[in-house]
């Protein structure tokens, strides 16, 4: 199983294969079990239709002779009626009945005992056919056979009115003779006074009922059944259920509420069909009453009889299908795999080319389908591939010359600033620390510190933009920081100077905002000026700003003004730039001023080196990951 299932992922013509093969097989099976459903419905209609006919052509047949029964009881009747004072002619009427309807075994007229005095207690003429053919006629009663006791008697005279009897094993006192089990259909004899007086009675054998009704059999194995009205079995193939069992005898023991239901609508006088197992076979039975007699007839056709050929047809059928399918398997294999066959050449070509070679030839095809076309078009790419491969060499070498030229650039812009700390070793009054981190490869930030003359002189900028040209700006910036600085300046005069500078010949109107100070260490006197950059933290809150000044290099004619602060001793001064409070995560949530002074009142009693490296590993896992929108400079200093 594990191997087809390889053979199905790995191979394009064993998938194609299947999948057709699969297709036609569920076409082949939808339009057959359609086929096959309509013809199971006509095949049933065609049985429910023969076993009904048949059914109903028999039960006619019967039904015909017991209406001939009826009525040739009735006549008798009737002459005996009229000729009740000659007895000797009873003997007549029997025989002729008899004679002139051979389907009769015998007739019986019989009479009240002593309605004859001079016949005495008994007087029943009865004439009968022997099997030679022979009509015997004979007076039958004694203190043996007290007939008027017998049923066909009895119900004749107790319901006053012509009755089928059940069928019964009569009794005959003379050996010589044996009725066997008959059934009779009686008829009262009333005198001239309306008063009863004795019976006429025909019979019929139920073997020949039985014969007639057995002829039933629409299909090899059905048989036929006859019940009484008390559900006695009358005709049965076994015979050992005659007159000793019901139709109800075999759930007695185990229940078949489908067998019951049968029994009863026969009972009932009803006619139909019912679906249900008979000695363990699925069977259909078609019952009909039997004219007045209350009587009822019924065909058992089992299943495999009315679909025996059909469930033949649809095995072979079924075998033809798969043994079809099978070869069909086979040839669709057979011709996908000569089809694709170029296209497992190419497959084993593009793998080589896959692992480098690219000089490798492609297969010649002179063919106009979509494989000839997929050729080609590889060929193509195989062409496209190696310019491609040859444009990104030399355009990775051009990328590994710029990448290491701005690393150079990163290392000359990161050595124009403070990097070693701390910066006064020898004084234990200051305490500073910076950062710089470009978002790209150098960037526009800068900061810068020095001391003259016992003052302390800082700044922290952001140029507009990233990149090379911010990088240049800075570096610009930077510089004439430290010249106007180094002049002994105040703050406010810095900025003026450096705007003135930074204005002249600007073309791509770049600018820069900063915050710059000076802190006179002996008094703590602070003296700053800031040029639109965000507000530095002064002991975890917001340095107020009374001139918030335009950025340097906007406006050439600009004037600046600065501010100052008594003394700033032993208080923590943190100055950034706008890449940290407006970091962002993937969210694109920034890091907020609400969460800059929520952290820096928890770094107030923290070395600068401390807070700055704090302050970073907060950003850092506020971006989660997401690449930096901005470069970061901080500057924390304390002096003591």
């Amino acid at each position: 199983m594990k191997k087809w299932l390889t053979l199905l992922r790995t191979s394009l013509s064993a998938r194609l294969s299947w999948l057709t093969v699969i297709f036609a097989a569920v076409l082949f099976l939808g339009a057959l079990s359609f086929l096959f459903k309509q013809s199971q419905d006509t095949i049933f209609k065609e049985a429910f239709s023969r076993a009904t006919q048949v059914l109903d052509n028999t039960a006619q047949r019967v039904e015909v002779i017991l209406d001939k029964v009826e009525m040739s009881t009735k006549n008798v009747a009737w002459v005996v009626q009229r000729h009740l004072e000659s007895d000797d002619s009873m003997f007549v009427y029997s025989r002729s009945v008899v004679d002139q309807l051979p389907f009769l075994s015998g007739c019986s007229i019989s009479f009240e005992p002593y309605h004859y005095p001079n016949r005495g207690r008994y007087f029943s003429i009865y004439s009968h056919r022997e099997d030679d053919g022979d009509i015997l006629t004979a007076q039958e009663g004694d203190d043996l056979y007290q007939y008027f006791y017998m049923d066909w008697y009895l119900q004749a005279k107790l319901l006053d009115q012509p009755t089928w009897i059940e069928p019964f094993m009569d009794y005959s006192p003379n050996d010589a003779y044996s009725p066997g089990i008959i059934s009779s259909y009686s008829w009262p004899i009333y005198d001239h006074n309306k008063k009863f007086c004795g019976v006429v009675s025909n019979d019929i054998s139920l073997q020949w009922l039985s014969n007639t009704i057995s002829e039933m059999k629409p299909y090899p194995h059905s048989y036929s059944i006859m019940v009484g009205q008390g559900g006695t079995y009358f005709v049965h193939p076994d015979t050992t259920k005659l007159f000793y069992q019901t139709i109800f005898t075999e759930t007695l023991e185990k229940p078949n509420p489908a067998i019951t239901e049968l029994g009863h609508a026969m009972q009932n006088g009803e006619r139909g069909m019912r679906e249900l197992r008979i000695d363990g076979k699925k069977c259909f039975v078609f019952f009909r009453p039997l004219s007045t007699t209350g009587w009822s007839t019924a065909i058992i056709c089992p299943k495999d009889d009315i679909f025996g050929g059909y469930y033949r047809l649809v095995r072979t059928i079924l075998s033809l299908v798969i043994i079809s399918l099978i070869l069909m398997l086979w040839i669709f294999r057979s011709l996908i795999t000569k089809e694709l066959d170029p296209l497992q050449t190419l497959a084993n070509q593009a793998e080589t080319i896959a692992s480098g070679r690219f000089d490798v030839e492609l297969p010649e095809t002179h063919r106009v389908d979509e494989i000839g076309q997929l050729t080609e078009a590889f060929g193509n790419m195989q062409h496209s591939l190696v310019n491609y491969i040859d444009e990104l060499t030399r355009t990775t070498a051009n990328k590994e010359r710029i990448e290491g030229e701005l690393r150079i650039a990163r290392d000359i812009q990161m050595s124009m600033v403070p990097r070693i700390f701390p910066p006064f070793p020898n004084r234990s009054d200051i305490d500073l620390y910076a950062s710089m981190t470009p978002a790209k490869e150098v960037g526009g930030d800068l900061y810068d510190f020095f001391i003259q003359n016992e003052k302390l002189y800082f700044c922290v900028g952001d140029v507009s933009g990233k990149g090379v040209p911010a990088s240049l700006f800075m570096a610009v910036t930077r510089n004439l920081f430290r010249v106007e600085a180094q002049l002994g300046l105040s703050p406010e005069k810095i900025a003026t100077q450096l705007n003135i500078a930074l204005s002249r010949d600007n073309d791509q109107n770049m600018f820069v905002t900063m915050f710059l100070g000076v802190i006179d260490l002996a008094t703590g006197l602070m003296h700053f000026c800031n040029c639109g950059h965000n507000p530095p933290l002064l002991d975890g809150a917001f340095l107020p700003i009374e001139h918030n000044n335009m950025p340097l290099g906007v406006w050439e004619e600009a004037t600046f003004e600065g501010a100052s602060l008594e003394n700033v001793k032993d208080r923590l001064l943190l100055i950034y730039t706008d890449g940290l409070n407006e970091a962002e995560n993937p969210e694109h949530e920034q890091f907020s001023d609400e969460r800059l002074l929520a952290l820096s009142e928890t770094l107030l009693d923290k070395s600068a080196e401390d807070v700055v490296e704090a302050i970073k590993e907060a950003v850092e896992k506020h971006r989660n990951g997401a690449e930096p929108n901005d470069d970061l400079t901080l500057l924390c200093l304390r002096v003591k």
